[in-house]
């Protein structure tokens, strides 16, 4: 083979997703941590949950984000890696571990995540994530909660999407266990306010805007140019330029709901990426939710 000497550009990712990743430790059947004999570990996190879903779908998904320079964050890094993630914007640190959770079939999840790698994670950070570049930019409601200085980093990730073709992809994903609602409602709603694509569910609308209906959310937020309101079983409403569609929900067997509106938004967005209309890419929504539903993990065998 002749070496040209001509240096070779990785591609640039479609979509480019921004957040903390931690290991998932779950039960290897649905049955309680209090019970459980077994278990293995996964991986687990909003926006990296996001991108292995797209990855799943055919698309080039990066995620971005801090892990521990230890051997958890050195499995995460490898899983995601192996479910066809581009994690070359990964970082490790060595001054703060990975981050961990439990999920508790029936019971919620455990966090262990006080100090994580991530939470340290700047806006100076982003100086080598070229996601201006990328289609889509996604990010959560997570991130703000965890830290001042992952708030800053949202906020610049916000204006300098400003300056760019990127489109702005946040999913509110209100976390009570991580901060008080008087704090986060307004924060969550100013961030939304300034995205171009929003997601979030009716049920943590109401708790953080009070708001009860898709139309008064939609009312609230007026500026982003697409709002998808998620409503459980029942369904989904994309608001848009062209008005709004409700597509209903698949009915399965739930084993554990976290994750799947992490899934939900990875169909959504493909959906979109490939010109998909509202209702078609809704109900990629809906396909990816159904698998994460009836699984005890994050991200089941896609």
């Amino acid at each position: 083979m002749v070496d040209s000497g001509v240096v070779q550009t990785p591609p640039q990712p479609e979509i480019i997703t921004i957040g903390e990743t931690m290991v998932l430790i779950t039960p290897t059947v649905a049955e309680s941590l209090e019970t459980a004999e077994l278990f293995r570990l996964e991986t687990g996190g909003a926006e990296s949950n996001v991108a292995v879903h797209l990855s799943a779908l055919g698309h080039h998904a990066a995620w971005a984000g801090h892990l521990g320079s230890d051997s958890f964050g050195r499995r995460v890094e490898r899983q995601l890696r192996e479910r066809g993630v581009d994690t070359s914007l990964a970082k490790f640190n060595s001054d703060a571990p990975t981050g961990f959770y439990f999920k508790d079939p029936g019971n919620g999840v455990i966090y262990h995540r006080a100090g994580s790698a991530a939470s340290a994670m700047t806006p100076d950070d982003l100086a080598a994530v070229p996601f201006e570049h990328a289609a889509i930019t996604h990010i959560s409601g997570i991130t703000p909660s965890l830290s001042a200085s992952c708030a800053a980093l949202i906020d610049s990730v916000l204006v300098r999407a400003k300056n760019s073709t990127t489109v702005v992809s946040f999913d509110v994903n209100y976390r009570a266990a991580l901060w008080p609602v008087d704090v986060a409602g307004p924060t969550l709603l100013a961030l939304a306010r300034r995205a171009d694509i929003v997601l979030v569910g009716r049920d943590e609308a109401e708790v953080l805007w009070g708001t009860s209906t898709p139309e008064s959310v939609r009312e609230l937020l007026g500026e982003p140019d697409i709002l998808v309101i998620k409503d459980g079983d029942v369904g989904a409403t994309e608001f848009g330029s062209a008005g709004h569609v409700f597509v209903p929900a698949h009915t399965v067997k739930v084993v554990e709901a976290v994750g799947a509106g992490d899934a939900f938004a990875a169909g959504y967005l493909s959906g979109y990426l490939t010109g998909l209309g509202p209702e078609q890419r809704l109900s990629l929504g809906h396909d990816r939710a159904a698998l994460v539903l009836q699984s005890t993990t994050d991200l089941p065998t896609l």
